[in-house]
């Protein structure tokens, strides 16, 4: 059946799975990170810390997959596009890295050894783990918006001469805020969801405090994105030809991000989303009902990245001094028959990552207090 689609076809289907692995990095490893974030604010002794961490403790490894299948994925469906922005966002994306490897090992030596200043030292460095990729996640998203300074050769060898601090500008930091907002909201209410007594109720006032943000500044991006300057396909493209992103013209009008949005009026669904749901969160929140205000503070969060990715759409990657060499969804993808086999890979494998991933929470479901810490001691985080 598949062997049916058509290139063009493939192209989109793969621009729809990068974006649904993207919001499922977001929901899944994005509220692990936000506990993190919130570990030296909401725990206030070394009982309630280790309540925060092993909250997460059991699944964040798991929830990592969403990361790397994200990055294979762009890896092999989009092979210029993940060269091109390792060479422009090679610096921040090596701080991104770096700033990463404090979880795993934070996890694991945290506890090992009984000393506050050991423990704090590690609960400051999770919370370094967790909110510099979360920056820098949202500092690169909002690049993609501004145009990355990045030309294409005759061999499609791609020249970045931008620097890091240049990828710090005011719009992309802004960006950057609404990440950390909303994986901080998605946090709390993780958080609010498995506690109880006090280390809930801060978790739920950090939350609510996290969605108001949210909308706030995700309102603010988008009067913002009203008069940014926006990327247009001007020469006539053929969708279902193999590579060749230099073939086009593209020119560069103010507000033209939001062109997606009035051509198809039903796509404002995802911006309502990003402004409705952390409302709806809160509302939720104060009446206890924390799972269900987990699944609409996930839907704000598909609705923010969601809402990005059309604006953005059909670029993966504009170039800021040489528009046509802008990196599109029909022009920087793999060959036909690499995106045909790939995709047999994840119609097999998505539905086991999330059936294991849903088994994983089905099990350990329960609340997480003190007096399970002091039952496990010797065995948990």
């Amino acid at each position: 059946m598949l062997t049916l689609l058509d290139y063009e076809t493939l192209k989109v289907i793969w621009w729809l799975i990068v974006g649904v692995l993207l919001i499922g990095f977001a929901i899944m490893d994005g509220h692990d990170m936000g506990v993190l974030t919130l570990l030296p604010f909401v725990g206030k002794d070394d009982d309630e810390r280790r309540v925060i961490v092993n909250t997460v403790g059991p699944h964040w490894e798991g929830n990592q997959v969403w990361f790397i299948t994200a990055g294979g994925a762009i890896f092999a469906a989009l092979p210029l596009v993940y060269a091109t922005a390792f060479s422009g966002f090679y610096w921040a994306l090596i701080a991104a890295l770096w700033a990463l490897f404090f979880r795993p090992v934070g996890f694991k030596y945290r506890s090992m050894i009984k000393n506050d200043t050991w423990r704090n030292t590690w609960d400051w460095l999770l919370l370094v783990g967790s909110f510099v990729p979360t920056l820098i996640f949202g500092v690169a998203f909002g690049n993609l918006l501004l145009g990355v300074p990045f030309s294409l050769d005759s061999h499609l060898v791609s020249t970045y001469t931008g620097s890091f601090f240049e990828l710090l500008s005011p719009f992309a930091l802004l960006c950057g805020l609404v990440s950390v907002a909303m994986l901080v909201m998605q946090g709390g209410v993780y958080l609010a969801h498995r506690t109880v007594d006090e280390i809930q109720t801060r978790s739920k006032n950090a939350a609510k405090f996290a969605a108001i943000l949210t909308v706030v500044l995700f309102v603010a991006t988008g009067f913002w994105v009203v008069n940014l300057d926006g990327y247009v396909i001007t020469s006539n493209i053929d969708t279902n030809a193999t590579i060749d992103p230099i073939a086009k013209a593209v020119a560069v009008q103010s507000g033209a991000w939001l062109n997606n949005f009035y051509a198809h009026s039903a796509l404002w669904l995802l911006p309502a989303l990003g402004v409705v749901m952390p409302l709806v969160t809160i509302a939720l929140l104060k009446m206890a009902r924390t799972l269900l205000a987990f699944i609409t503070s996930s839907l704000a969060l598909l609705g923010i990245i969601g809402t990005a990715g059309v604006a953005l759409f059909p670029f993966y990657m504009p170039s800021s001094i040489d528009p046509k060499s802008s990196l599109t969804v029909w022009d920087a993808t793999s060959s036909h028959l690499t995106l045909t086999i790939m995709l047999f890979v994840v119609i097999v494998l998505l539905p086991v990552v999330v059936t294991y991933t849903s088994w994983g929470y089905a099990i350990m479901r329960g609340k997480v207090t003190k007096a399970y810490i002091k039952q496990n001691e010797k065995t948990l985080y």
